[in-house]
């Protein structure tokens, strides 16, 4: 059991991470609009969040602009027609995919960037590329973050190979990443131990970003916190790729420092999240998205379930199971 005052005192180490435009993105093509996305951004610098995420580097080569908004791409142009020079204590990041970022050429010199944050996302067997995405980030001058992806299939042998890896190179932080929203909160405690280890050997610190397809995203999250991991991923309203994240109102409901003011989250989602669902965008728990995570599955069945409008919950169970 965590002690008490892990969760009534507040460690100023602790960062919260909006990923509201990139994995809300992801059920909305990212197309968001320009008053959204400012208002998203004075919502942050209010409610005190440490970073807002604001989509994508994706290379223009292997995705249609035509088909995506702005935050698929997230041009430096577009990142300062919303902030401006960004004299603030917010901070900027954006997602580079491996496979999916011409890195080399669309991530410029942090000096002539508004981004901040370089956020690389590897599944196991990338990890060689990632690192090269890392060291390049690093040496134009940017923070750096890698967020191991669907942590709930991997084996540990094959994780800790990854993390050796990854703190030999410069990068700042490890992600704890439940891709399918799979874990518990007891797995959550076993494996933030787990890269606690490397993350002590080599001087790197720990985020979490959960998925809510069990409602776990957020007892996860706070799990996390107890087990010493300081960066912590959210969206406002949970708005995220399938059943969602953990919501921003909850974990800055919870998180204990002053600096932090939930009311703000509030405001922004009555205005503008509200609008949202209203306008037919879908997004959060439901029963196909439970089931995908209970089998430890990629959710893109259940996403196509929802597309195709299905109710026959019994019938996709039984489909998806059949390919287990």
């Amino acid at each position: 059991m965590k002690e008490i005052s892990k969760l009534l005192d507040f460690r100023p180490d602790i960062k919260v991470v909006d990923a509201t435009l990139r994995d809300g993105g992801l059920v909305n093509d990212f197309f968001f609009t320009d008053d959204f996305v400012k208002h998203l951004y004075n919502a942050n610098l209010r409610s005190g969040v440490d970073y807002m995420e604001f989509g994508y580097r994706a290379d223009r080569e292997m995705f249609d602009e035509t088909k995506f908004g702005p935050c698929k791409f997230c041009d430096d142009d577009y990142i300062r027609s919303i902030v401006g020079e960004n004299n603030t204590d917010l901070k900027i990041a954006i997602m580079a995919d491996v496979g999916r970022c011409d890195y080399k050429n669309d991530i410029h010199e942090r000096d002539e960037s508004p981004v901040d944050l370089i956020r690389v996302a590897t599944y196991l067997h990338q990890i060689p590329t990632a690192v090269d995405m890392i060291e390049d980030a690093k040496k134009k001058g940017y923070e750096v973050s890698c967020n191991i992806m669907a942590i709930s299939t991997a084996q540990e042998a094959d994780i800790r190979a990854a993390l050796d890896i990854l703190g030999k190179s410069p990068v700042d932080v490890f992600y704890i990443v439940d891709s399918f929203g799979s874990l518990y909160p007891e797995q959550i405690a076993r494996i933030a131990a787990l890269y606690g280890e490397f993350a002590d050997k080599y001087g790197k610190k720990l985020g979490i970003h959960a998925h809510d397809n069990q409602r776990l995203a957020f007892a996860n999250t706070i799990e996390a916190v107890g087990d010493g991991v300081d960066w912590l991923d959210a969206t406002y309203s949970a708005m995220g790729r399938g059943a969602g994240n953990c919501a921003m109102e909850l974990l800055l409901g919870f998180l204990k420092n002053p600096k932090y003011n939930v009311y703000p989250v509030l405001q922004f989602i009555e205005k503008y999240i509200t609008k949202l669902r209203q306008d037919g965008i879908v997004w959060g728990y439901d029963l196909q998205y439970l089931m995908t995570g209970l089998l430890n599955q990629h959710p893109r069945t259940a996403i196509q379930f929802t597309k195709d409008g299905r109710q026959d919950y019994a019938e996709f169970y039984k489909e998806i199971i059949a390919q287990d």
